[in-house]
């Protein structure tokens, strides 16, 4: 059975090898013996069952908790010619009949089903005389109170062992904790099911922990080197989504609220505007997400710190999901426990108990600076083998001697003290550089010793320097209010009984991500995407259901020529290439021909990059780097040039040529955006020759180097 496994993996899927534990599922399954099976999203957890189903005489049944997972997962399933039917409230009369007719009459081997729906009189009815092979519940910590997205009706799949008794049942879920597994065993009456485990850890995801310091001009400059990519933005509340999708408008990105205070025709819509890559970016509560298996997600924000790591994991698991590189930023400050411990306040004994204990494992792993994957795989009951991962901002960042900041320690506890301890550390830092605001004033903090000590360093580096004292214990953080407290460790440094060491970053020298960018022809991947797009459209699909993007890279690396080479593809089975490989194969040859990629005639098996007669000048080195993606300070990383030196050449690179994308410049821009915004005007006013006009007018607030920067955006920008 396993052999004919193998095949349908290649011909239906196209994939040629199975993932890790793939194939013992499937032999288990098969051999019809339960399995919980505990596989983080992008694992392959759905070929698990979905290929038994094809091999299967009966019906296999899914159990899933979303309308959009189903509709999903059967819209990818027919594509590839395999038949599948879903039963729920959003189908017509004549939809829910035809599918009904498809079931009973073994047309369909797979039938996605809510748990509601499957467990109705009616729903009964239509299966019980049908031969049921498999029954599987897919997201199944939602049975578990202990879970982190527990769903009642969950607890109701227990009745249908009594039902289908022939039926083998497997448990599935990307994200469960031993006590939370023990509980699936338990509640759905496992039959001696044996526990496949894989690891925890998404190679794939980037993971990284900024200081939130000023949370709407770093989600943009952020969002400007994921220009034209689908992402999601989660927010705590309905008011925060609604605020930062407009906020996210008014600059120019393509975005859309949601959350469960909208209307549900508005919440539907713009989840399809999503997952059809008509809107790029959804901002969102946790309401959003769950079952959405939209390929392509390169990026997830937690613009809020989330309740806990189950759902920070489960969150940032819809990202990557083709397997390509994706980005997962989590923005961090103190004042954001305040609202989670609201929250957790409202709850009583043992499940306050537990919702603290999650929190606290939450700010272990924000605060920790070792390798970010140590602490999340500890979590789950994993260990992580190595000390760094290289796909985290903590193994990225590099490492800084560590000076004696006692003195700016002393300088803020000291703060603390004379303030009455009532204060955030926001508050506390404007006291210390010496802030004119009306409330400062009222309270006569600008009248106390320490107002206006801490000019030596910019906000940001205290904000810094803040999160260092607290995470060495020598200021607490008040839970509820977010007030600031000297600790026991605190007076020691204070009364000069201890030094204090840290690292003081310069603002200049903020880590920033380096993401590689994939050997692939960046020119034919937007020709193959925009290709994709028009079919998807035209079939009212969504476009990584035609091919992920993956497909797409592997198209735009590899430029295959014939059907051989097509085949041999990511995800391109004998179904793909039937529908849509001719398509995409006349476009790569019609590419290859023009641009001399290829040499058509004599089909050689190996990746081809374009011929170069002599060797590029510098500034057109420079310019295609970061036309290929990558940022100036990705280029500074590759080059070993100064900043000032790499400006220099793309300057003179875009006299000739385009820069695309040029929004992506003003990510390594240390300004704000009104600062961005009056330097594009007095360009536009005094023109772009010279600098020192702009850098007079602007009364010398904005440097050269930033100036520069900003000109080489600003003529892009403008650019007919």
């Amino acid at each position: 059975m396993i052999s004919k496994a193998k095949s349908i993996l290649t011909t239906i899927f196209g994939y040629t090898n199975f993932r890790p534990l793939q194939e013992e599922i499937i032999s288990r399954i098969l051999s019809k013996n339960d399995a919980l099976v505990i596989m983080p999203t992008g694992g392959g957890k759905s070929l698990c069952y979905q290929i038994p189903s094809l091999l299967f005489e009966g019906l296999t049944i899914v159990v899933s908790p979303l309308i959009s997972l189903m509709k999903d997962q059967v819209e990818q399933l027919r594509l590839l010619g395999v038949g599948a039917a879903v039963l729920n409230s959003s189908l017509s009369h004549e939809e829910y009949h035809e599918n009904v007719s498809n079931i009973e009459s073994g047309k369909s081997k797979l039938l996605y089903v809510a748990p509601e729906t499957l467990l109705m009189e009616r729903t009964i009815n239509i299966l019980r005389p049908l031969k049921i092979d498999c029954i599987t519940i897919d997201e199944a910590h939602c049975i578990s109170e202990w879970g982190h997205d527990f769903r009642p009706e969950y607890r109701e799949l227990v009745k249908l062992r009594e039902i289908f008794t022939n039926a083998v049942y497997a448990a599935f879920t990307a994200t469960a904790t031993p006590r939370v597994q023990e509980d699936i065993i338990r509640s759905l009456k496992l039959n001696n099911p044996k526990k496949y485990i894989a690891s925890f850890d998404r190679q794939n995801l980037y993971l990284e922990i900024a200081q939130k310091y000023d949370a709407l001009n770093q989600t943009i400059k952020f969002l400007r080197r994921y220009q034209n990519q689908s992402g999601i933005i989660y927010c705590f509340s309905r008011k925060q989504v609604d605020s930062l999708a407009a906020a996210l408008t008014h600059h120019g990105f393509s975005v859309r609220p949601y959350h469960a205070g909208l209307p549900d025709d508005e919440r539907k819509t713009n989840q399809e505007l999503f997952i059809k890559d008509d809107v790029q970016i959804i901002v969102a509560t946790i309401a959003f997400g769950m079952g959405i298996n939209k390929s392509n997600v390169r990026f997830v924000i937690h613009y809020d710190l989330p309740k806990n790591i189950e759902g920070y994991y489960q969150e940032i698991g819809r990202s990557g999901r083709d397997g390509l590189r994706a980005h997962c930023l989590l923005l961090f400050n103190y004042s954001d426990i305040m609202k989670i411990n609201y929250f957790i306040d409202q709850k009583e004994g043992e499940e306050k108990r537990i919702a603290k204990k999650h929190l606290q494992s939450l700010l272990n792993y924000a605060e920790t600076g070792v390798c970010r994957r140590i602490p999340l795989l500890k979590y789950f009951g994993e260990k992580y083998e190595n000390k760094k991962c290289g796909m985290c901002d903590n193994c990225n960042s590099a490492e800084k001697d560590l000076v004696d900041v006692t003195i700016p320690a002393q300088k803020f506890l000291s703060c603390i003290k004379r303030t009455g301890e009532i204060y955030g550390a926001g508050y506390i830092i404007d006291v210390l550089r010496g802030s004119k605001a009306q409330k400062i004033i009222d309270n006569k903090h600008d009248q106390i010793s320490t107002y206006g000590i801490g000019n030596d360093y910019s906000k940001l580096q205290w904000i810094m320097l803040s999160h260092q004292f607290v995470k060495n214990e020598l200021i607490i953080p008040e839970p509820q209010y977010g007030s600031l407290k000297v600790a026991p460790k605190g007076y020691d440094v204070l009364f000069n009984r201890q030094t204090v060491t840290g690292t003081i970053k310069e603002d200049a020298e903020q880590k920033r991500t380096v993401i590689d960018t994939a050997d692939y022809d960046l020119e034919l991947f937007n020709i193959l995407k925009s290709k994709r797009k028009k079919i998807a459209s035209a079939s009212n699909l969504p476009p990584y259901v035609i091919f992920s993007d993956k497909s797409l890279i592997d198209m735009a690396g590899k430029y295959p020529i014939n059907k051989k080479e097509m085949l041999s593809i990511y995800g391109m089975g004998e179904i793909k290439y039937e529908r849509y490989g001719e398509i995409f194969l006349g476009l790569i040859i019609d590419y290859c021909r023009k641009y001399k990629k290829k040499e058509i005639e004599n089909k050689p098996h190996k990746n081809y990059k374009q011929d170069v007669d002599k060797k590029p000048k510098m500034n057109v080195k420079i310019g295609e780097m970061y036309n290929s993606g990558k940022s100036v300070s990705e280029i500074m990383n590759v080059t070993k040039l100064k900043r000032s030196t790499i400006l220099g050449h793309l300057y003179t690179y875009s006299q000739n040529a385009p820069l695309q994308n040029p929004a992506r410049l003003l990510e390594d821009s240390f300004s704000s955006e009104e600062k961005i915004t009056e330097a594009s005007k007095a360009f536009s006013d005094l023109g772009t020759e010279l600098l020192k006009p702009v850098y007079t007018a602007l009364e010398e607030k904005i440097s050269y180097d930033e100036l520069h920067l900003i000109r080489i955006y600003y003529l892009n920008a403008t650019r007919k």
